[in-house]
């Protein structure tokens, strides 16, 4: 691969970040040029710089990182410029006890890398002094608040609609797997087939890995944001959601594999496993029909009422199913099983008992 290749990333950042980080650097170095004399507030405009994230609670941490960091180095330098003075040495020694004392107290990469910085800086850049080491804490401190207000104010991000969308799809696609396998059982697919489909089922489990990392960020995103509101209430209803979502994966994957391992030729005339394929079609169209409640659930809380709110998905929200309160499914009664194919038709049976009890909220 071209080593140049690797200088770009794969996502470009959001521009609107751009603008905020630039507004937090202008806004971090004139505050600071109005409240302290002295030279150019660099402490402040890289706090600025390094605090200006996607998510308000991530520049919080990083605020938090970035000023303890400082701290810590500008008194770890003044302390030992106060008892050896200047050198080339005394940095060096700085920095390498900096390095220890972060690796010692367990700190962030980012407060890590910044007692060591700070340190260098504070002894590089002229006299060192007890008020002009006060005065770079001070820089850090109001380019970290200016950032994180900044990115406050100015549209915090809100990170919902993707996570929201991956539920959806996640929901959809889990439906598209029962109903494969009830074509497969209705149709009486070989075993080629049907593995074919269990490759597909599997995936379905990084896919729902992957929903669960967009809702993670989306959380990240709306933790400390006043534009919180009513998304918290979505975010909460679709992790419930997708929490029901993993079991059904399982469910379909585990009975995709079951067929696979036992199909045979005659499976497919077995009059129970008609009913059984029919029973997969429902519980397909069950959650087909909880993907679309939650994709048409509007992400706009000024467009959107309570009504909405009662309709999305009843009883998610509690943990207590993914269902309106009803599924298409029905109980089966199986009188005589098949003496060849028992085994299968059974556990299937339980797949699909175990299915419509997290459907229905019935499960323990």
């Amino acid at each position: 691969m071209n080593p140049v290749a690797r200088l770009r990333s794969s996502s470009r950042t959001p521009f609107l970040q751009v603008v905020k980080t630039a507004v937090a650097v202008v806004a971090a170095v004139l505050l600071c040029r109005l409240v302290i004399q002295g030279p150019f507030p660099t402490f402040a405009a890289i706090a600025a710089l390094l605090v200006v994230q996607p998510s308000i609670n991530q520049s919080f941490v990083k605020g938090l990182e970035r000023s303890a960091g400082v701290v810590l180095g500008v008194v770890l330098a003044t302390g030992f410029h106060l008892l050896l003075g200047d050198g080339v040495w005394v940095v060096l020694l700085v920095i390498v006890l900096a390095i220890l004392i972060a690796w010692a107290l367990r700190l962030t990469p980012t407060s890590a890398t910044q007692v060591g910085i700070s340190g260098m800086l504070v002894l590089t850049a002229g006299v060192v002094t007890p008020n002009y080491s006060a005065d770079r804490i001070l820089e850090t401190v109001i380019g970290a608040v200016v950032a994180l207000v900044v990115n406050a104010l100015i549209i915090p991000p809100v990170l919902l609609e993707p996570a929201h969308l991956a539920v959806a799809r996640l929901a959809r696609d889990t439906a598209v797997a029962f109903e494969r396998v009830a074509i497969g059982l209705t149709e009486g697919w070989d075993h080629d087939r049907w593995h074919e489909a269990l490759v597909r089922a599997r995936a379905l489990r990084q896919q729902h890995a992957k929903t669960e990392a967009s809702l993670n960020a989306a959380r990240e995103s709306l933790t400390m944001n006043p534009r919180g509101g009513r998304h918290r209430a979505i975010l909460d209803r679709d992790v419930a959601i997708t929490e029901h979502l993993r079991v059904l994966v399982t469910r379909v994957t585990g009975m995709t594999r079951a067929i696979q391992d036992n199909t045979a030729p005659d499976l497919r005339a077995d009059p129970v496993v008609g009913g059984i394929a029919t029973e997969v079609a429902r519980i397909g169209a069950d959650v087909r029909a909880l993907s679309a409640r939650v994709e048409a659930t509007r992400l706009d809380p000024a467009g959107a009422d309570a009504d909405d709110d009662d309709s999305f998905a009843a009883g998610a929200s509690s943990g207590s199913g993914v269902g309106d309160g009803s599924a298409l499914t029905a109980p089966m009664a199986v009188i005589r099983p098949n003496s060849r194919h028992w085994v299968l038709i059974g556990a299937l049976l339980e797949d699909i008992r175990r299915v419509r009890e997290e459907l229905l909220g019935e499960d323990d």
